[in-house]
């Protein structure tokens, strides 16, 4: 106890349950979003530090040492601004989503479902996006054919997260990855092990629900209207999938994050030059400001209207916030003592890993935010993993596979009301059909069991 002063169990859990509740009360009853109520966490943080025994000159330090980790990560968020503005205005985002409308097909809509709105989550790194453009079209599509409407919702809600969690443009992928201590690429290379497994279980599943709807007809006025509407303003071509396979080789060949993704957004806004005929001035203003679509089409521009280094400052002062926050309970001794608690219970590399998920689970349920999940779970769990030895990116699977996977399926959360709202579909009507939002952490869990893919952290090397 003498490591971290006066602390205590009894003031440890002052600013958690203070996060709880005033996340609950903006969230929930104001409307507001988690950062205030994280500001208003980490002041009471402040004022429990002070309490044991610290001056404000070290709570200070936690603080700027902890954002200071975090500096590559923001430079990260803000190039994945610009990556998202570059990827729409040369038609990148576009064509794939008009190549993935194309798949669609009766016989086995279900499965099409899911798998289009993988695809679009990925392209596009937003899981609302997704659900609030061609999910609804799909819901459309689902009616018409009478494939009962929790199912279509069902695969949209899970095939929209499992891209968001696969896609480099995601903001939770890049916080998960920023607050755990993970290289973005790693990261996504990491995550593909539950993922995979998750997502062929689900195809397989969703197929055989399909069959008996496979003789249905299929209604294809408004995925005629998205697909005209996408050629009509962009030139679709497979050579636009040229940027998202730089990202892919990137992460294969373990290529620093930062490069790769500003080659995929410089071949990009040479894409937009040479074949969409944009100006550079239009390049340059859409990498910082974002893309702004007028078409005429509510779907198609609430999709394509994003981007720019300026959409990510949210998020940025989200992570800045949450770094100090994390910073001051992390090294003034509260997370260590609560954790201290739970994991008695947790035995081995297993319960550490089963500890996490839960923890980032119940995060959720609490808070209601998955921003607040991963900060929270990544927070409590990182330097334990650094003391059994383990990679940073095996934490950042657990933490991005817990909390932010199941956020759709908790009907208080902001993610559930918004799909419940978005979809017309009660969120406890889908959550049976949303497979991989529930397969995912089971898998996780399993992983870390049986110890397959659990990374190590490298020895030093000697110096020569």
């Amino acid at each position: 106890m003498s490591t971290y002063r006066n602390m205590t169990v009894g003031l440890a859990l002052i600013p958690i349950i203070t996060l709880i509740i005033s996340l609950v009360i903006a969230l929930n009853f104001l409307g507001a979003g988690p950062h205030i109520p994280l500001v208003f966490s980490t002041a009471i943080a402040c004022l429990v530090a002070l309490k044991a025994g610290y001056k404000w000159d070290d709570i200070e330090k936690f603080m700027l040492e902890t954002m200071s980790d975090g500096l590559q990560a923001l430079v990260i968020l803000l190039i994945v601004g610009m990556l998202i503005g570059t990827w729409i205005i040369s038609g990148v985002v576009p064509t794939m989503i008009y190549y993935g409308l194309l798949i669609i097909s009766p016989t086995v809509f279900l499965a099409m479902s899911y798998t289009l709105t993988s695809i679009v989550a990925f392209a596009t790194g937003s899981s609302w996006s997704t659900a609030g453009t061609v999910g609804i079209a799909l819901v459309g599509i689902g009616q018409a054919m009478n494939i009962p409407l929790e199912m279509v919702a069902g695969t949209v809600v899970a095939g929209a997260y499992f891209g968001d969690k696969m896609s480099p443009l995601s903001d939770t992928t890049n916080l998960g990855a920023a607050i755990s201590g993970a290289q973005l690429f790693e990261h996504i290379k990491h995550v593909v092990y539950p993922l995979v497994p998750s997502f062929i279980i689900s195809i397989a599943l969703y197929a055989v629900l399909g069959f008996q709807y496979g003789g249905a007809s299929i209604d294809k006025e408004g995925i005629d209207a998205i697909l005209n509407g996408l050629s009509s303003i962009f030139v679709i071509n497979p050579i636009m999938l040229i940027p998202p396979l730089v990202v892919i080789v990137s992460v294969i060949k373990k290529m620093p994050a930062i490069p790769g993704l500003f080659i995929s957004a410089f071949i990009a806004a040479l894409l937009a030059m040479g074949i969409q005929g944009a100006s550079l001035s239009d390049v340059i203003s859409v990498a910082f400001s974002g893309y702004e679509s007028h078409s005429g089409s509510e779907v198609i521009d609430s999709l394509l209207s994003r981007g720019g280094m300026v959409s990510m400052g949210s998020i940025i002062a989200l992570v800045l916030v949450a770094m100090g926050f994390g910073g001051i309970i992390q090294k003034s001794g509260m997370l260590p003592l609560l954790l201290d608690r739970i994991l008695t219970i947790a035995k081995g590399i297993g319960g550490l890993i089963c500890a996490t998920v839960l923890t980032g689970v119940i995060a959720e349920m609490l808070m209601g935010s998955q921003y607040l999940s991963v900060i929270v779970t990544g927070s409590m769990y990182k330097d334990r993993y650094a003391e059994k030895g383990l990679a940073p990116k095996n934490l950042s699977r657990c933490v991005v596979n817990s909390g932010c996977t199941v956020s759709p399926l908790v009907p208080w959360s902001n993610c559930g009301a918004f799909m419940a709202a978005t979809l017309g579909v009660a969120t406890l009507s889908y959550a049976p059909f949303a497979f991989s939002c529930y397969l995912t952490p089971i898998i996780s869990i399993i992983i870390g069991f049986i110890g397959f893919t659990i990374e190590r952290i490298p020895p030093a090397q000697p110096e020569s």
